[in-house]
């Protein structure tokens, strides 16, 4: 007579543990790590300021010392890049790339062993602090992308069927966790990993990826509060028809400087004279010093505005209008590429939008009446699209930074125009170099690519 109720029972029990297995894969494991995301998120964004901020106090009133401190710090990081955290190098964007497109399963299991894991974490994170703690022009939002996926895909080992959809997906929400997190921008993130990484959008990604943000974004909330990330502008609420002509001129130019920085990155051997690539191939520890003497002259000549991301001076002309040298997109222009020639874990968000921030003062030097702050975004908006080729995640990360509501239709139009003046001479270089620097780690035999310690390829 108890039979069937005894079985009731255990049937009811065993659906219970199964409903509570399901909960916990689909529900708890993401949440979990959307958390840890952003918490990893915030705290890198602390460290980096007090690197930048140890730079500068360390040489206040004494700039000769970036002579000293530049250099060592460039070799030292280029070192530890190369012989323990190979696979951290570069702003981490191709990595996820290359990881997301891996034609097949095997392949990507490779990439994944060899891009992510919690030894790039740690290298990505300690390495690119040794950067701005040595004055480099590296920006942290790429790095956070790179972070948010690395993350996000190592709570795959908690599934019990793993499979190359489940890290796809993971690792896509992962990456829009982590730029969301890193730049307070919830909807950049989500664009972010549907334009520039996915190339497309599938239903089941949906979900994972906007729990992902949601949770990265509410950690950050409640760490560091609801902040813009450069302040919020000040815009006539109409900018008149006449404020096409600074549109277009702006698009114009950032499109030219964001397509000779892509083709500084990607046809460097072409640029780079001989005996320059020998000294890169054969001594790289001391091409890195020699790279980072060339920074610190460059800081030292600017009178250390091009040290640093470049945070601070984009975000002093957008909220204060403080002019800064009319050559300082150049100057930071020429120490960024400085920079990612040497190969060490770094992004290039904010350098980038800080050298479209100088050039808004080449474009309102021709059309003074427009307001500057206008400018200021449209510039940057316009800089950031030609080099991502991205112009709907460059508008929306302006957008969002700044609370410019009022800019959408300028900040749209620049970006078109500058990403499609990029697209005529290169293609878009996330993507490209994910093409040249990692799909080809697949088919080295295993502890291949850590034992030939290849030098690490410039901006990846």
């Amino acid at each position: 007579m108890n039979e069937p109720s005894d079985h009731l029972k255990r049937t009811k029990r065993w659906d219970l543990g199964a409903k509570s297995r399901r909960l916990l894969l689909q529900v708890g494991l993401p949440w979990a790590a959307a958390l840890l995301v952003g918490l990893v998120s915030v705290l890198y964004a602390d460290w980096s300021k007090r690197a930048s901020d140890a730079f500068i106090g360390l040489i206040a009133g004494r700039a000769w010392l970036a002579f000293v401190i530049t250099p060592s710090l460039t070799v030292l990081a280029l070192f530890l890049t190369r012989r323990w955290f190979t696979g951290s190098e570069g702003s981490g964007i191709p990595q996820v790339i290359a990881a997301l497109h891996a034609r097949r399963a095997e392949e990507e299991d490779t990439l994944m062993r060899r891009l992510f894991g919690l030894r790039v974490v740690a290298g990505k994170i300690g390495i690119s602090l040794i950067g701005l703690l040595g004055g480099l022009t590296i920006g942290r939002e790429g790095p956070t992308v790179h972070i948010g996926a690395a993350i996000m895909a190592e709570f795959r080992r908690f599934y019990p069927h793993r499979h190359p959809q489940l890290e796809r997906r993971l690792l896509l929400a992962g990456a829009a966790a982590g730029l969301s997190a890193a730049f307070n921008t919830p909807l950049a993130g989500i664009i972010f990993a549907i334009e520039e990484l996915a190339r497309n959008f599938e239903s089941r990604t949906n979900g994972t990826m906007i729990t992902a943000v949601v949770f990265a974004g509410l950690t950050s909330l409640a760490l560091a509060g609801n902040y813009l990330y450069f302040g919020e502008i000040s815009v006539p609420p109409n900018l008149g028809v006449a404020f096409i002509l600074p549109v277009v001129l702006s698009g114009a130019l950032a499109g030219l400087l964001g397509t000779a920085f892509n083709l500084a990155l990607l046809r460097w051997k072409k640029w780079m004279p001989d005996w320059l690539i020998a000294l890169r191939g054969r001594h790289p520890l001391v091409y890195a010093l020699a790279v980072g003497l060339v920074i610190a002259a460059i800081g030292f000549l600017t009178h250390g505005a091009t040290w640093g991301s470049g945070y601070d001076q984009a975000r002093e002309l957008l909220t204060d209008a403080h002019s800064i040298s009319p050559t300082y997109s150049i100057a930071k222009w020429g120490a960024m590429v400085a920079t990612y020639m040497v190969g060490i874990p770094g992004g290039l968000f904010s350098p980038s939008l800080s050298i479209g921030a100088g050039l808004a003062q080449w474009v309102h030097a021709v059309f003074p009446w427009a307001p500057m702050g206008a400018v200021i975004a449209v510039c940057m908006t316009g800089y950031l699209a030609a080099v991502t080729q991205s112009p709907i995640t460059s508008f929306v990360i302006v957008l969002e930074m700044t609370n410019g509501g009022s800019m959408v239709i300028p900040m749209m139009a620049t970006a078109l125009v500058s990403s499609r003046i990029s697209a005529l001479f290169t293609p878009p270089l996330y993507e490209a170099l994910a093409q040249s620097n990692y799909f080809h780690i697949a088919a080295l035999p295993a502890g291949g690519f850590l034992q030939k310690k290849p030098v690490p390829p410039p901006g990846a």
